[in-house]
Order: structure tokens, then C-alpha cells, then sequence
């Protein structure tokens, strides 16, 4: 699996082991910033990886903020673009297998490292389905 990763500054203190773990399963990840603390505006960096995404259709996004809504509204508005806000692995396996999710939004401030990689993996172990919700998805 390919992923993107893009953050605000909130999102950045969960964005480092977040790269480690992908990185330990051979996943191949793009960092698109932001690269520290320093306060920037988190629609700047969804549309950034949105645009990513959508030129490199085999691949993922991961977004992160404070609470992950702000991202999720940002990449939702793009065409393509199914972003999913999960903040425990449930919901992260149902966006793949229901929603063909794209992109995986987290809440920074919402969740600890463990359930970050908890989401991961079951995000990332989950296929979509097709079938019946195809024409679910179509409609988007």
C-alpha cells in the first residue's frame, strides 16, 4: 500500500509514530507536511493530499488535526475523495468495506498512539466489499 500523510500543527505529535508504524510494515509513505508545530491552516494540507490521492489512484491518504473533523470536512469536499474520521477500528474497517474509504482522517487530540495503530491496522487489513454498496458509492 502507498500512503500520503498530511497534518496541521495539532496533528503533528501523532504524525511521527504514525510513519514509523507504516513504515515498519513496508507500506511506502509521503510526507506533505507540516513538518513542525508552528500554526498553519489544516484546509491547505487536505487539499494538498487530496490532490495526491486523486492523481495516484492505487494509494491512500492519512490526515490529522486536532479532533480530525476539520480534515475530514476539508477532504470531503473534493470528488473522489472518500475520507473517513474514525477513532476507533470499527468504523476505520466498515469506511473500507462499506465506503471504499481513500483517506483515514485522526483526531490528535482525540485518540493515544495505541488506538492511532489499532485504526491503522484494521484500516489497512480491510478491502472493499463492492457489491451492493458499489452503487451506494457511485452515487457520491
Amino acid at each position: 500500500m502507498r500512503f500520503y500523510i498530511a497534518n496541521d500543527h495539532a496533528g503533528f505529535i501523532l504524525k511521527s509514530p504514525i510513519l514509523e508504524f507504516l513504515q515498519a510494515r513496508d507500506y511506502e509513505v509521503f510526507d506533505l507536511g507540516c513538518h513542525n508545530q508552528a500554526k498553519v491552516d489544516y484546509p491547505d494540507f487536505a487539499h494538498l493530499l487530496c490532490q495526491k490521492v486523486l492523481e495516484d489512484s492505487k494509494s491512500f491518504g492519512i490526515l490529522i488535526c486536532g479532533s480530525g473533523i476539520g480534515m475530514s470536512i476539508a477532504a470531503n469536499r473534493f470528488k473522489g475523495i472518500r475520507a473517513a474520521l474514525c477513532y476507533e477500528p470499527y468504523s476505520a474497517a466498515m469506511s473500507r468495506k462499506h465506503n471504499d474509504a481513500n483517506v483515514l482522517c485522526l483526531g490528535a487530540r482525540m485518540i493515544g498512539i495505541d488506538m492511532a495503530e489499532a485504526i491503522l491496522q484494521s484500516f489497512c487489513q480491510s478491502q472493499f466489499e463492492g457489491g451492493r454498496h458499489l452503487q451506494r458509492i457511485e452515487k457520491l
